[in-house]
């Protein structure tokens, strides 16, 4: 029998900062939510299938996230103190259920954030409170005589519906519990202790989940690998001109470049090395630039870090065998897409996800049985462990997508998928699941006169620059470099507020911002980002001491659209 072909999957957990400067109040509640649903969901996966290999990568600013709700829901259950998260104070009672129409329809708006045939539709009790009210999931709770009903409303609705919302978040490993089961059972009329206690499942989940991850890296099973601390583009953050390789005629923004980018890069990688190291004990050997954000600027700062490889899309691969003069014919088979690259010149390892297999996970296969799903996608390793027969072991197919965005979509948060999944996976004699660590020594090397710079989202950087709307928001972010700097050089800060002003920086720097200005968004979370980077800048403003620019009261995008999956994920095939 053939060696067996080596597969990598790469799960990237990213949540951008979502607080109101560094300390104060969290404006969107994803990072706990897909806490208690997918992060726990996956290191549950992990843990049933300790055959199972994987890369599991985390953005630093997530990981203090999910550390920082951890200790506000224990002070929370402790000692009574209120969180910084509004929607499980109202959850808790902290906070009473308000009066006012407008107020309560935010809560039941909020209560419907989520995939309702997936996560409303399958809970009867949850769908009727909705019902109740005439709330249709095309439209939400916006009518005036909705806002007339929602005054007429005991504050009981209003509990049973935030309880409703986060049950419906717990994911399927969570939804076992006899606490979960009791609750679902009992369908209404919730009591504090209820709620309570499901406050305590919430906070077990949350403070135990690095906990987890750090375990199952312990004992070999998964490679723990890391994003730039704030989780910025880093081509960007280098050279704007990084934009042409894919797009040579897009607009750029006013600003020549991006004040001190490199340096700025360079701060990323170390303060992300850094917080990995707390939380994990150990230094990671790769790392998955933000978005898969790649060029020679930015691999040669890896090179200085010593990591050991990193990873972009099809597109980049495509755009990089252009530039390095590979033959048509070989790029048509892809053949060298199943190698880690060596760029002429570098050290660092570039491996290249298949978008294909990635986008089947990412955006098909949750409409499908799960049997039929993971039937379809050994399918296509095992044709192309056919296609490189006898030297299949040479080769290695890295499946690489987000850990948190695609479950929405599937049955029971994908869970009979990715049970069917780990176990084909683990036991087939045909394929080899690996880490990324262990194929850069490992699998046979392809070499690469030129890396071209770009993303895993079309081989370019249009989803963060190049437009009116994104354009603007980088000339933004490099007045308030600008400002930053010269404060900074001056020495009016002391070190205590030029360490703060630096942190409320770097959120700034994040690549989030970008991505969701643009017409193609829904126009609800257009607004929730434009508005919370706008926020975040003109908190910078204040920590330097300087007035922000007037520009800073203008909205940067409207967003109109209906993107696929809520514009949470881009598909590339």
């Amino acid at each position: 029998m053939a060696e067996p072909l080596n597969v990598v999957l790469c799960w990237h957990m990213h949540q951008p900062y979502y607080r109101e400067g560094l300390k104060g109040t969290y404006r969107l509640p994803w990072v706990y939510l897909h806490g208690i649903k997918d992060y726990s969901d996956m290191a549950a996966h992990l843990e049933r299938y300790p055959r199972m290999r994987a890369v599991v990568n985390f953005a630093p600013v997530l990981l203090e996230q999910l550390d920082d709700y951890a200790q506000q829901l224990d002070a929370l259950l402790q000692h009574g103190k209120p969180t910084h998260d509004p929607m499980l104070n109202l959850l808790a009672g902290i906070e009473p259920i308000p009066a006012d129409a407008a107020r309560r329809l935010r809560i039941v708006q909020d209560c419907q954030r989520c995939h309702a045939p997936r996560m409303i539709h399958p809970y009867p009790a949850f769908h009727s409170l909705l019902r109740m009210i005439g709330v249709a999931d095309e439209t939400g709770a916006d009518s005036a005589d909705q806002q007339m009903h929602l005054a007429y409303l005991s504050e009981q609705y209003f509990l049973d519906l935030l309880t409703w919302y986060h049950l419906a978040w717990l994911g399927h490993s969570l939804k076992q519990l006899p606490l979960a089961q009791r609750l679902m059972t009992q369908e209404n009329n919730f009591s504090a202790a209820d709620r309570h206690a499901l406050l305590h499942l919430m906070q077990d989940c949350m403070a135990g989940l690095i906990p987890r991850y750090r375990a199952l890296a312990e004992r070999g099973q998964i490679e723990l690998s890391m994003s730039p601390y704030g989780h910025p583009i880093v081509p960007l953050l280098n050279d704007f001109a990084n934009l042409r390789d894919a797009l040579p005629d897009a607009p750029a923004p006013q600003a020549p470049a991006y004040p001190g980018g490199a340096a700025r890069a360079r701060w990323h990688l170390q303060r992300g090395v850094a917080v990995f190291e707390h939380y994990f004990g150990r230094r990671p050997a790769g790392v998955w630039l933000s978005e898969g954000g790649v060029s020679e600027d930015a691999l040669a700062q890896l090179d200085e870090m010593g990591f050991a490889w990193t990873a972009s899309g099809e597109g980049v691969w495509r755009n990089s065998c252009v530039k390095s003069g590979i033959p048509e014919g070989d790029m048509h088979a892809k053949r060298a897409l199943f190698s880690p690259a060596q760029i002429d010149g570098f050290a660092t390892r570039v491996f290249f996800r298949d978008d294909g297999l990635s986008d089947l996970i990412g955006f098909k296969y949750g409409d499908w049985h799960a049997d039929d799903a993971v039937g379809d996608f050994i399918q296509h390793l095992e044709n192309i462990a056919h296609f490189f027969g006898a030297d299949a072991s040479r080769h290695v197919v890295p499946v690489i997508l987000d850990g948190e965005n695609a479950w929405e979509y599937y049955p029971d948060n994908g869970h009979y998928f990715l049970d069917a999944l780990y176990s084909r996976l683990s036991s087939h004699p045909a394929l080899n699941v690996g880490t990324f660590s262990g194929q850069v020594t490992q699998a046979a090397v392809t070499s690469l006169k030129r890396l071209a710079a770009g993303s895993w989202v079309y081989g370019s950087f249009s989803t963060w620059i190049g437009s009116e709307d994104k354009n603007r928001g980088w000339d933004l972010l490099a007045m308030a470099k600008h400002d930053y700097d010269r404060v900074a050089e001056s020495g009016g800060l002391s070190a205590a507020q030029l360490q703060q002003a630096t942190q409320q920086l770097a959120v700034c720097e994040g690549s989030d911002w970008f991505w969701w200005f643009g017409d193609y968004n829904p126009a609800s979370s257009v607004s929730d980002f434009e508005q919370l980077y706008r926020d975040q800048v003109r908190e910078l403003y204040r920590l330097i001491g300087v007035a922000p620019p007037i520009q800073l009261d203008v909205p940067l995008s409207q967003g109109r659209g209906n993107a696929e999956n809520a514009g949470t994920m881009r598909r590339n095939t």
